[in-house]
């Protein structure tokens, strides 16, 4: 999980730097994750029939793989083109990600245990962003910023020879028993899908351009700056851990994303603030962890409990695509904002995503059962 996204979590964190190297403005950064994510939203409901026959296994060696080639080919770009088609590469891992990992969590781990791993796995996404914001980072001082991506990429190929020797061969392991409740429950799927799209454009507005923020109006230093997004990715890490741990157990798993996505709007007007008083933005960075972001491992917690036998796959790819989808219109239109009105419209913009993202799941909060959340 960690590798799926963390082409995207470089160009972030990287982002002062890829500006002043390759000349691209706020707006053109922000295509970097529309190509990334773009790609990812179009190839997901592939990926997710791909993952239920082919199997997890080797879909999730096939992932480290391309994520390898990615991010090789992203540290050789030589202009914008090639940046954007190399990110735009990266989506396929993107699309993988979910389903195989989901998967294979429905396969060996039990009922009453999926919770807490799935927030374990969702928090490896966060750990690449805490790994792209502080020693991908720090080694970019040292030996620029195409050797740290480069450092990443043979990482990734690594991670794929490790996933091909320890991994159970696909048809070695049977479904455990499922808790799913007796009645289908399509629309919580298409109203995660819908939520989900809404989270992606903030969160991708955060990611994308927390660092470039922190350098260009808060007068932080590119270091400093690329620590805010290993903040926002610790945050991260313990939120979806802990609250992936409450959405696994029976009758609370329906509130979270509501509650989740409210005290994310909290987070997105602290940014705002930021504008005034600047030390707020660690603050801010915190917070945005702590809520927006794990709220995506409590959807996917939600999207275990209700998938329908062998459709786990094509059900968390269609939540992750519209979690893509969101990653992929959010950052543009941010951009093309605070290029026009400043930064502190872009996070009440931010706000206002989230707000709605709290309103399109407030009606799971009468679909609660108890046992299945």
């Amino acid at each position: 999980m960690a590798f799926s996204m963390m082409q995207l979590f470089l160009i972030g964190a990287l982002g002062p730097r890829l500006v002043a190297e390759l000349g691209m403005s706020r707006t053109v950064l922000g295509l970097t994750t529309t190509a990334g994510f773009g790609a990812a939203a179009l190839l997901s409901p592939v990926a997710g029939r791909l993952v239920d026959r082919v199997g997890p296994r080797r879909c999730l060696v096939v992932l480290l793989l391309l994520a390898g080639v990615s991010l090789a080919l992203i540290g050789a770009a030589p202009g914008t083109a090639a940046l954007l088609a190399a990110v735009a590469l990266g989506g396929l891992p993107q699309a993988l990600a979910n389903p195989a990992t989901n998967k294979v969590i429905l396969a060996a781990v039990p009922a009453e245990r999926r919770g807490s791993v799935t927030g374990l796995k969702q928090s490896g996404v966060q750990f690449g962003a805490f790994a792209a914001g502080l020693p991908l980072s720090l080694l970019a001082a040292g030996v620029g910023w195409r050797g740290a991506v480069w450092t990443a990429a043979g990482t990734a190929a690594l991670a794929a020879l490790w996933a091909a020797r320890a991994l159970p061969p696909d048809g070695a392991v049977t479904s455990a028993p499922s808790r799913r409740p007796a009645t289908s429950a399509p629309g919580v799927t298409r109203r995660l899908a819908v939520f989900s799209l809404l989270l992606g454009c903030g969160i991708a507005s955060v990611n994308t351009y927390l660092a470039l923020f922190g350098s260009q109006r808060l007068g932080l230093s590119p270091t400093a700056a690329a620590a805010l997004v290993a903040v926002l990715g610790g945050a991260g890490i313990g939120g979806r851990m802990g609250w992936s741990r409450v959405a696994g157990r029976p009758g609370r798993a329906m509130a979270l994303p509501a509650l989740l996505a409210a005290g994310a709007v909290g987070a997105a007007l602290l940014l705002a603030v930021a504008v005034l008083a600047p030390p707020l933005v660690w603050v801010a960075a915190l917070a945005v962890g702590s809520f927006a972001v794990s709220a995506n491992a409590v959807s996917m917690v939600l999207v275990m409990q209700h998938a329908s036998p062998g459709r786990a796959g094509q059900d968390s790819a269609l939540v992750s695509a519209g979690f893509f989808v969101g990653f992929a219109v959010g950052p543009p239109g941010f951009g093309a904002l605070v290029s026009a009105c400043g930064y502190g419209a872009g996070w009440l913009l931010v706000a206002a995503e989230f707000a709605v993202a709290a309103l399109v799941v407030v009606p799971l909060l009468t679909r609660r059962r108890g046992g299945v959340g």
